[in-house]
C-alpha cells in the first residue's frame, strides 16, 4: 500500500481546518472531483458545513477522517495545534494514518517546527509536506491562491493536481520547511509595507493632505505595494477593517520569520522593529482584531486618526 501511494496522485482527500481560508479550499476540492472528508473541532461549524455541501463527508473525529484519506491537509492558526493534531492529541491522525500517507500542512507553521514533525511522521512511515498559501479570502475562494511548497520532489509531485485545485501559482521552494519560512518573510515584507504606508498616509494627512490623495500617488510611483493597492482603498479608509486575516495571526507570523533570520545568526533590525511594532498594536487593539486595523495603533502613538485631517504645528 505505502508503495502504491508513493506513486499514485491521492483522491480521497481530509482537510482539517474549516476556518476563513478552510471554507473556501474544501468547496473547491470538491468542485475539482475530489472525495473529500472534512473535520474541525468546531462540531457546529463541522455540521454547518456538512450541510451545505453534501458531496463531503463530516468526520466525528480525526481518527475517524484518517482511516479513509489517502492525503490529509490541515488549515490550522499555527504549528502546535498541527502538531497536535496529527501526532500527540488524545485523538490524532498518526493513529489512523495507513503507511505511505501524505500530510500536506497548509497552515502558517514554524519551519523549525515542521522539520521535527516530519522526522517523527517519516519514522512511522508517514510522508510530510508543508504548503501554506497566500492570496487571502477573496483568492482561496476563487482558487487563485499562491501556494508554496516544500518537502521531498517526488511527494510534491504526487500532490501539485490537489493543489492546483486551490491555488494558480505553485512555487517550489526547497526541502521541507523551507515553504513555511518563504510564507513567514513574505508576511513579515507584507506587514512591513503596511506599516510604512500607514506612517505615511497619517503623516501626509496631518500635513495637509488628503489620505484618498496619498494613496492614489503612492499606487503611481514608487512606494506602491499591495497595501497601498488594495488594503488602503478597500478597507482603510473606508474603516472596514475586515480582510480576513487577523492581528495575531500576523503577529505570529512575523516572530516566525524573525525566528527564521535569527537562526541563520544574522541582525535583523527592520524584522525586529516590525514585531514590536504590529505586537503594540495586538496589545492594543487584542489578537482578535482585523490586522487592517493596525492602522489604529500608528494613530493611538500619533495621537489623531486619518479621519481627523490636518493638524496646525507651532
Amino acid at each position: 500500500m505505502a508503495a502504491n501511494n508513493a506513486l499514485t496522485p491521492p483522491a480521497r482527500i481530509g482537510l482539517v481546518g474549516l476556518g476563513l481560508m478552510g471554507v473556501p479550499m474544501a468547496r473547491n476540492l470538491l468542485a475539482a472531483g475530489y472525495s473529500l472528508t472534512v473535520y474541525d473541532v468546531n462540531t457546529q461549524v463541522l455540521s454547518d458545513f456538512a450541510a451545505a455541501n453534501p458531496a463531503a463527508s463530516a468526520a466525528a473525529s480525526l481518527r475517524a477522517l484518517a482511516g479513509v484519506c489517502d492525503a490529509v491537509i490541515t488549515m490550522l492558526p499555527n504549528g502546535k495545534i498541527v502538531r497536535d493534531v496529527v501526532l500527540e492529541g488524545a485523538d490524532n491522525l498518526a493513529s489512523g494514518l495507513a503507511a505511505g500517507t501524505l500530510v500536506i500542512d497548509m497552515s502558517s507553521s514554524s519551519p523549525v517546527g515542521t522539520r521535527e514533525l516530519g522526522e517523527l511522521l517519516a519514522a512511522r512511515g508517514l510522508a510530510l509536506i508543508d504548503a501554506p498559501v497566500s492570496g487571502g479570502v477573496r483568492r482561496a475562494v476563487d482558487a487563485t491562491l499562491a501556494i508554496m511548497i516544500g518537502g521531498d520532489d517526488a511527494q510534491i509531485a504526487r500532490c501539485e493536481p490537489l493543489l492546483k485545485a486551490m491555488g494558480r501559482d505553485l512555487f517550489r521552494t526547497g526541502g521541507l520547511g523551507t515553504a513555511h519560512a518563504m510564507k513567514a518573510l513574505n508576511n513579515y515584507v507584507s506587514a512591513a509595507g503596511f506599516a510604512a504606508a500607514a506612517e505615511a498616509v497619517l503623516a501626509g494627512t496631518r500635513f495637509g493632505l488628503d489620505p484618498a490623495t496619498v494613496v492614489s500617488v503612492l499606487n503611481a510611483s514608487t512606494g506602491k505595494n499591495n497595501s497601498t493597492e488594495l488594503k488602503f482603498p478597500q478597507q482603510v479608509l473606508t474603516r472596514k477593517f475586515a480582510a480576513g486575516f487577523s492581528l495575531g495571526l500576523m503577529v505570529k507570523d512575523l516572530r516566525t520569520a524573525l525566528e527564521v533570520a535569527q537562526a541563520t545568526g544574522m541582525k535583523a533590525p527592520i524584522a525586529q522593529a516590525t514585531v514590536d511594532e504590529w505586537a503594540g498594536a495586538e496589545a492594543l487593539l487584542g489578537p482578535g482584531a482585523d490586522h487592517t486595523a493596525m492602522v489604529k495603533f500608528v494613530e493611538h502613538l500619533a495621537g489623531s486618526t486619518i479621519e481627523d485631517g490636518p493638524i496646525q504645528g507651532d
